[in-house]
C-alpha cells in the first residue's frame, strides 16, 4: 500500500540530511507506528507519504515512496487526495469552514463528488466516528478530542485508502486520546484501512501497533518491524518496556495488561514483604511561603462560563498539576496567574500583587508562561537571535537561555529559524526563553507536548532543580507520566471547579482516567514512576 524504497530528503542542498536510505512497506489494514527522538524526521516521513514533502515544503527527495501505486513525486497532494487522508499536529488549523457538517463536505467538494453522493458519506462518517450530536456545532467551540475526530472525519468523507496522522492524541486528555485511538483501531479492523501515525506518548499507542518504524534522528537508516521485536531495542521506549527489560520479561509486554500478567510474582512478593521505598516519589511542599494565591476566581468568557469559583494556593519549591479534561479550566488558570485574563469574580496574587494590569517587564518577574503553542513567544529570526534577546531581556548572562536550549534540545544549530524546528524543538526554545528570568512561579501550558522521553527527562531534572531552589511550579498537563515523575500534588478541575486536590500518589491512583502505567501495573501497591518499580526489583534480588 505504502512503500519507501531507499528514500533520503534534505530541506536544502548543503543542510544535513532528514531522512537517508528509509527503506519499509506498510500493508493494507495496517496500523503503523512511527517513533523517535524529537526533530528525528517523523513529521517529514508523514508528509512525503501523500506528497507534501517535497511538492509544499521544497528540498530535496531522493529514491521513491508510492501510495497504491503512484509515485508521490509525479503526483502533488491534490492527486493524492483520494487515496491518502493527512491529519497535522494541530487538527484546528487544517479546518476551512466554520461547522462540522460543512468541514465533512468540503474536501469532497474539492474532489467534485455528486451532491447526493456527499450527504451519504457525510452521515456516515458522523454515525461513524460518533460526532452526529455535534454536527451544526460551530468548530471552535468543540473540545480537542472532539475536534480532533472532525479533522479525521474531514478525510475520510473522501475515502481514502490510507490515513496519516501527526501526534494525533498529543494535546487530548487521557479520555479523550482513548477515544481517537478507538476510533482509529475500528478503521483498521473494520474498513482495512492503513494507518501511519506518528506519536510521543507511546504508552498510549504501541500495544495497538503492527509495525513500528524507529528513526535514528542522524538521517540514518531506520529500524523497522514488528512492534514488539523493534520496541525491544528502541532508544525510545514507554514505561511499561522500560519495566520489561529491567525485569528482563520475555516476551517484552507492550500492554499494561500483558505487564500485570508478568508482574503478579512480584506484585506478590513486594506485598508479602513489604520492602517498599519512595524516596523517588516527589513530594508535595507544604513548608514554604505562599507564591499564589487564588481565591474564589470566576472567569467567564461571553456567556461561557470557564473557571467557577476556584481556590488554590501555590508555595515556595511545589509542584503542582494541573489536569482534567479538555476545556475544564486549566489554562484559563494559568492564564489568570499571570494576568492575561481579567478575572470575572475572586482574587488572584502572586508575590502579593494582582497580576492583571501589572506591566509586562514587573509581572514577568514574579511569573513567567510558556503556552500551549510555543511560537507565540518567539520573534526572531534565529535560535541564537531568540537567546540573546532572552538574556538581553531577562537580564541574564549572556549565554544562559543558550545553555537551556542546548540542555533540553541539545545539538540544534544557532543559525535555524525557531519555524524551521520540530514542534518539539519549539517547545524547548520556549520554555529555555521563559526559564531564561528564572521567576518565582513558574507556568507550564502542556509542557511535554511534543517531546520525546529523553527530552521530557531533561525538562524533569531542570523542573526539579528549580522547585529545589524555592521556584513555585504549575503544570497544566494530560501526561500522567510527567505528573507522576515530578509533580507533589495534583488538581484536578471539571467544568471549572476543582474536584480533587491532594498528594500525587493519592489523587492518580485513585482515578483509572489519570493513573500512571506503573500504579495500573502494580495496584493496588504505591508504584508511580519506573523508577520506583526499579528500585522495587533491586530491593528484592
Amino acid at each position: 500500500m505504502i512503500r519507501f524504497e531507499r528514500v533520503g530528503f534534505r530541506y536544502a542542498e548543503e543542510a544535513a540530511p532528514v531522512l537517508s536510505d528509509v527503506d519499509l512497506e506498510v500493508d493494507e489494514g495496517e496500523l503503523c507506528l512511527v517513533v523517535g527522538r524529537t526533530g528525528s524526521g517523523k513529521s517529514t516521513l508523514l508528509r512525503a507519504v501523500n506528497g507534501l514533502v517535497p511538492h509544499f515544503t521544497g528540498g530535496i527527495l531522493s529514491g521513491r515512496v508510492t501510495v497504491a501505486g503512484r509515485d508521490t513525486r509525479d503526483h502533488p497532494p491534490r492527486d493524492l487526495a483520494d487515496v491518502v487522508g493527512y491529519v497535522g499536529q494541530d487538527p484546528r488549523a487544517g479546518f476551512v469552514t466554520d461547522v462540522v457538517e460543512e468541514e465533512l463536505a468540503y474536501g469532497m467538494e474539492s474532489l467534485g463528488l455528486a451532491p447526493a453522493v456527499m450527504r451519504r458519506r457525510v452521515e456516515e462518517t458522523l454515525d461513524l466516528l460518533g460526532l452526529e450530536t455535534v454536527r451544526d456545532r460551530p468548530l471552535a467551540t468543540l473540545s480537542g478530542g472532539q475536534a480532533q475526530r472532525v479533522a479525521i472525519g474531514s478525510v475520510l468523507t473522501a475515502h481514502p485508502r490510507a490515513l496519516v496522522l501527526d501526534e494525533p492524541t498529543s494535546a487530548l486528555d487521557p479520555v479523550g486520546a482513548e477515544d481517537v485511538l478507538a476510533i482509529l483501531q475500528r478503521l483498521v479492523h473494520d474498513l482495512a484501512l492503513t494507518v501511519v501515525l506518528a506519536e510521543h506518548r507511546l504508552e498510549r499507542v504501541v500495544h495497538l501497533a503492527d509495525t513500528v518504524v524507529v528513526l535514528a534522528g542522524d538521517g540514518g537508516p531506520a529500524a523497522y518491524g514488528p512492534a514488539a521485536a523493534v520496541m525491544g531495542d528502541a532508544p525510545v521506549a514507554p514505561p511499561v518496556v522500560r519495566l520489561g527489560r529491567a525485569a528482563g520479561w520475555s516476551p517484552l509486554p507492550l500492554s499494561v495488561r500483558d505487564a500485570r500478567r508478568a508482574a503478579a510474582p512480584l506484585r506478590a512478593r513486594l506485598t508479602r514483604e513489604d520492602t517498599l521505598k519512595n524516596d523517588a516519589a516527589p513530594a508535595a511542599r507544604t513548608d514554604g511561603a505562599p507564591v499564589a494565591t487564588v481565591r474564589g476566581l470566576r472567569v467567564r468568557y461571553g456567556p461561557v462560563p470557564a473557571l467557577r469559583g476556584v481556590d488554590l494556593t501555590v508555595a515556595r519549591g511545589e509542584v503542582v498539576a494541573l489536569m482534567g479534561r479538555n476545556g475544564a479550566g486549566k489554562s484559563s488558570l494559568l492564564s489568570s496567574l499571570v494576568g492575561l485574563v481579567r478575572p470575572e469574580a475572586g482574587r488572584v496574587e502572586v508575590l502579593g500583587a494582582a497580576p492583571y494590569g501589572l506591566r509586562a517587564r514587573a509581572m514577568v518577574r514574579r511569573a513567567g508562561l510558556v503556552p500551549q503553542e510555543p511560537a507565540d513567544l518567539l520573534y526572531a529570526e534565529t535560535v541564537t537571535a531568540e537567546c540573546r534577546a532572552a538574556d538581553r531581556d531577562m537580564s541574564a548572562p549572556e549565554g544562559t537561555c543558550r545553555a537551556l536550549f542546548e540542555r533540553l534540545a541539545p545539538g540544534v544549530s544557532g543559525d535555524v529559524h525557531p519555524r524551521d524546528l520540530s514542534e518539539g524543538q519549539r517547545l524547548c526554545l520556549a520554555l529555555a526563553v521563559i526559564l531564561t528570568g528564572r521567576p518565582p512561579l513558574v507556568l507550564l501550558d502542556e509542557p511535554t507536548r511534543g517531546l520525546d522521553y529523553a527530552a521530557k527527562t531533561r525538562l524533569v531534572e531542570i523542573l526539579r532543580e528549580l522547585s529545589a531552589e524555592g521556584h513555585a511550579i504549575v503544570l497544566a498537563t494530560h501526561d500522567v507520566e510527567l505528573a507522576a515523575e515530578v509533580a507533589g500534588r495534583v488538581v484536578v478541575i471539571a467544568e471549572g471547579e476543582v474536584v480533587s486536590d491532594g498528594p500525587t500518589e493519592e489523587v492518580l491512583v485513585s482515578s483509572p482516567a489519570f493513573a500512571p502505567q506503573m500504579s495500573k501495573i502494580f495496584a493496588p501497591l504505591p508504584l508511580l514512576t519506573v523508577a520506583q518499580a526499579t528500585a522495587a526489583l533491586v530491593e528484592l534480588a
